[in-house]
């Protein structure tokens, strides 16, 4: 997946608060992946939806990204999106953990794995970006 898609800096997301994305899933859609972190080198969380991607069908899988390095994967037992729709996540930050919910009722939490006053930095990659709400 090409970085193709919004990035967001200077985000500002505080401990207690969420990010809500709704984006529209495209047809003929392999993986889409939204970022939560410090920079393009720092993903406090990696969320990717593994359609047909890197081996995973129909998969969610997360990640960090600590100083351009790779943590350890963990992957969803369950899969809500279909190509074509809308979809809506809503991430909460907590100081030791994000907590994702979907609109397909879902939710599961992934840890901070390093220190982080402040979530700054949004990318999306291979959906299209509707609405983003903050609270």
């Amino acid at each position: 997946m090409a970085a193709d898609g919004v990035v967001l800096n200077h985000l500002n997301l505080q401990s207690g608060h969420c990010v809500e994305v709704k984006a529209i899933i495209p047809e003929g859609c392999k993986g889409f992946a939204i970022n939560l972190g410090k920079d393009h080198k720092n993903y406090l969380l990696h969320f990717n939806a593994r359609f047909d991607l890197h081996g995973d069908t129909h998969k969610i899988v997360c990640n960090s990204k600590e100083d351009n390095a790779w943590g350890v994967e963990q992957r969803e037992s369950f899969f809500p999106f279909q190509e074509g729709s809308e979809t809506s996540i809503c991430f909460k930050y907590d100081k030791d953990k994000i907590n994702v919910q979907l609109s397909s009722g879902e939710n599961f939490s992934f840890p901070a794995r390093f220190p982080s006053d402040v979530i700054s930095f949004l990318s999306l990659e291979g959906i299209q970006l509707k609405c983003l709400t903050l609270e």
